[in-house]
């Protein structure tokens, strides 16, 4: 599997989202978008990360840029997730990890020896030409999505 990197184009998809319908990649031409992949709903990281991500909502709407959260979890899931927390960002539920592998961030992981299969947590920033413009890999949360939403003002 090959890693996408800046100045990829960034595979479009269409996926079922929190709060009914699908959302896909290609209804953003014309916007930047960042599409960060996230382990599990309601998980510490995760819920941080999706937290810090809604709070800034109001900055990368004004930057032009839609965040997307997605995971492998369902979107009966993502619902109570966004519900519980008042998240703002939607969340693309992967199950079949489609995505999830065509972005290369469904990896073997290993946890207390156990091998399995999951979610790096990683973000994409693509522009509104549809090619990525930075990759976050192994992502930290504290601060991330600062980070990602400076590096999307500069676009």
């Amino acid at each position: 599997m090959t890693e996408l990197t800046a100045g990829d184009s960034a595979p479009d998809f269409t996926l079922p989202r929190n709060g009914g319908g699908t959302v896909s990649l290609s209804e953003f031409a014309e916007k930047s978008v960042v599409l960060y992949f996230y382990p599990k709903d309601d998980t510490s990281g995760c819920t941080t990360e999706a937290v810090d991500f809604t709070g800034l909502a109001s900055d990368f709407a004004a930057a032009g840029t839609v965040v997307i959260g997605m995971s492998p979890d369902s979107v009966k899931s993502h619902d109570k997730f966004a519900s519980k927390h008042s998240l703002s960002v939607i969340l693309a539920a992967d199950e079949e990890h489609t995505a999830l592998e065509a972005y290369g961030v469904w990896k073997e992981k290993s946890m207390y020896g156990k091998t399995y299969m999951g979610v790096e947590r990683s973000t994409v920033l693509i522009g509104p030409d549809g090619k990525i413009v930075e990759v976050w890999r192994k992502v930290k949360v504290p601060g991330h999505a600062e980070a990602v939403l400076k590096a999307a003002q500069s676009l």
